[in-house]
């Protein structure tokens, strides 16, 4: 029971740190771009009436203040729920995950159908902290997998390395984050390392109530 109100009283903490997060992202990015807009949207309609040869280097830098408030938006959706998880499902989504990583990563490949959006966001966010997590210089790369093994969703990420010591490879902050996550729709996480299977962090959930 204590370990239960441990665990919810981390998911209220870290949620409140993460919408803290968007907050900021969204005073120092997006809306900064969106006033920038604003004010020279303003003066290109001055120079409209008053300087039209000098409107052009004015609506350069407008177009550069939209695409970069557009990207801001796409990297604040991409956080919160990625577009591509909800359109596309899981092995699309770990794929463009991997692809972005700071070390070499494969997913190795499968067929999946699709889950529940919480199953499925579970699933990527816990995959998206391994693949973040890491913290040892001896991490050379990673390889993920997902699968359905009956009434349960599995997945694992295996590093690549030496030597690998779970504990140093993630953080005791990561590692409880992933646990949180996973424990609140009844799931299950280890994060091992053996000469056999090498260092792992896998996981599984159940399908059915």
């Amino acid at each position: 029971m204590l370990e239960l109100g441990a665990s919810r009283a981390r998911l209220v903490a870290e949620t409140y740190a993460e919408r803290r997060k968007i907050e900021r992202d969204l005073h120092d990015g997006v809306q900064q771009h969106l006033v920038a807009l604003a004010v020279n949207l303003q003066f290109a309609r001055q120079l409209a009436k008053t300087d039209p040869p000098a409107l052009a280097p004015v609506l350069e830098e407008i177009a550069s203040d939209v695409r970069e408030a557009l990207e801001g938006v796409r990297e604040l959706a991409h956080e919160i729920y990625p577009p591509l998880l909800l359109d596309r499902g899981l092995l699309d989504a770990i794929g463009a995950a991997a692809s972005a990583a700071a070390i070499p990563t494969r997913v190795e490949p499968a067929s999946l159908a699709r889950y529940p959006d919480d199953l499925e966001a579970t699933v990527y966010f816990c995959c998206v902290d391994a693949l973040r997590g890491w913290a040892s210089g001896t991490v050379e790369g990673a390889t993920v997998r997902i699968w359905q093994d009956g009434p349960s969703l599995n997945f694992e990420v295996v590093y690549d390395g030496e030597d690998l010591d779970p504990h140093d490879v993630l953080p005791v902050s990561r590692v409880n984050s992933m646990q949180d996550r996973i424990g609140a729709v009844g799931g299950r996480l280890s994060v091992t390392a053996s000469l056999a299977s090498g260092t792992r962090v896998s996981g599984t959930i159940p399908l059915g109530p």
